[in-house]
């Protein structure tokens, strides 16, 4: 068993250097919820597909685009060059989040990792200023360097949790955390959007992508600007194995680590089998709110004002849910709470079934009961595995988590479009989700949770 860290909470922290540190940690979430909303959620997508179509000879505004680009001389559909620029991203990310993970956990200075993460993907993020015209090479560049690095931010980010809160406070931790992100990035995709909607004129197609530009630019700022908060709050936890290695090189140091866990890590098959449980069922997660926008306007034929309404209340609703479900954790306990979602979650499958075509108001009220159980589920989710892992080794196996969170959010979406294929029904597809849901309860109850986290060297909280 790992060494145990060397500054984890207890009664000989000062409560008000905790707190401190506490907030300071919240507000990276709120600092890098920008990029997840304003950027990934609405904005990149339409934006890097226009300028790829103009890179194809598409007229600016045209309602059809059947050009082609080469990028590295590969012939690629413009509409396509999105869609497989996440797929690289993801295979990418695979391949780093781990390697960053290990180097967290090696490394003394895991502040300044956290930094250099956060403002290369904030910097990225910001030179999407540059891609004017046709320039989809550089905007894909870009992206994909942004959003390694946000994932990489988050891995070093998670490997907090543990020594920031005992075990019977980690969840309600990880839950206000998870609240003021989605505060933040709903905060700044409302003024995004209502500039947008202000300055837009619909004769005026190429006004409509500067603002999206600048909207995308805004979040870079937003990342980039609230990182430097959780900079100064925060203090280094380095473990007592870093601190043995400090002088040596991180980077080297943490490919041996990880190397060291890989083979190792079959030492512990009840957090390899909670994070099989989360790949599952966060994979439904992720394609709900991935594909409902194209529900709404495919199968529902809802305007693109109801689905911006509908996404920030997502967004503010995710807030009060995610520190409801922390309250409900604190009674129950976040293994039951988390289930308990996936029931709501279920019920949100069939609701969205049932759900009347050119009805905007059903759909918004289903977006708000996706708000309430979205951010709780997410957040309940994290703290719990923060149980799971070994002392000392909280960046590796969180970027494991990472990968079961964003290395595998393919799978919905293939199940979704084959079902689709062979229908030609998106409520049907949306159906076929409900397999996600119910084999990830069935998964996660078959967790005997306390002797998982005893298994890996932890003292479990008193309620779980």
């Amino acid at each position: 068993m790992a060494d145990p860290v060397t500054t984890t909470p207890t009664t000989v922290d000062t409560p008000a250097g905790l707190r401190r540190e506490r907030r300071g940690w919240y507000l990276y979430d709120w600092a890098n919820s920008a990029f997840q909303t304003t950027v990934i959620t609405v904005f990149l997508g339409p934006f890097l597909t226009t300028v790829t179509e103009l890179a194809a000879g598409c007229e600016l505004g045209a309602d059809t685009c059947d050009g082609y680009v080469h990028p590295l001389g590969v012939r690629v559909a413009a509409g396509s060059y999105y869609p497989y620029l996440i797929s690289l991203s993801v295979l990418l990310t695979v391949f780093v989040l781990p390697v960053v993970g290990a180097i967290a956990d090696r490394t003394v200075h895991k502040k300044r990792l956290l930094a250099g993460a956060a403002f290369t993907g904030a910097g990225a993020t910001i030179a999407m200023a540059l891609v004017t015209g046709d320039r989809y090479l550089l905007g894909g560049a870009l992206f994909l360097v942004a959003n390694i690095a946000f994932g990489a931010a988050v891995v070093v980010y998670n490997s907090f949790l543990p020594q920031l809160a005992g075990p019977d406070e980690r969840d309600a931790v990880s839950s206000r955390g998870w609240a003021i992100g989605y505060l933040g990035g709903g905060l700044l995709l409302a003024l995004n959007l209502v500039a947008v909607t202000l300055l837009s004129e619909d004769d005026n197609p190429q006004r409509t992508l500067d603002l999206a530009r600048w909207s995308i630019v805004s979040a870079g700022v937003w990342w980039a600007v609230f990182t430097l908060v959780p900079l100064r709050w925060l203090r280094e936890h380095p473990t007592t194995e870093a601190l043995r290695g400090a002088g040596r090189n991180v980077v080297t140091d943490g490919f041996r680590q990880l190397g060291r866990t890989l083979r190792e890590i079959k030492a512990y098959p009840l957090t390899l089998f909670f994070l099989l449980a989360f790949l599952v069922y966060n994979d439904g997660i992720q394609t709900v709110i991935t594909l409902a926008s194209q529900y709404g306007t495919e199968e529902l034929r809802l305007g693109q004002s109801t689905l911006i309404v509908t996404i920030l209340l997502v967004q503010f609703l995710a807030f009060g849910g995610a520190l409801a479900l922390g309250a409900l954790a604190r009674r129950i306990g976040a293994w039951k709470t988390v289930l308990l979602s996936l029931v709501l979650w279920t019920g949100v499958i069939i609701g969205a079934f049932r759900l009347p075509a050119e009805a905007p108001l059903p759909f918004m009220i289903l977006g708000g009961a996706i708000g309430l159980v979205l951010g709780g589920s997410q957040a309940l989710s994290r703290s719990l595995f923060s149980q799971l892992i070994p002392a000392g080794k909280e960046g590796e196996y969180y970027g494991f988590y990472e990968i079961s969170d964003k290395g595998t959010s393919w799978l919905g979406p293939l199940a979704f479009g084959l079902v689709f294929q062979l229908t030609s029904s998106y409520r049907v597809g949306l159906v076929s989700l409900l397999i996600f849901f119910v084999v990830g309860f069935a998964l996660l109850a078959a967790v005997p949770i306390r002797r998982a986290i005893v298994a890996a060297g932890n003292t479990p909280p008193r309620v779980l």
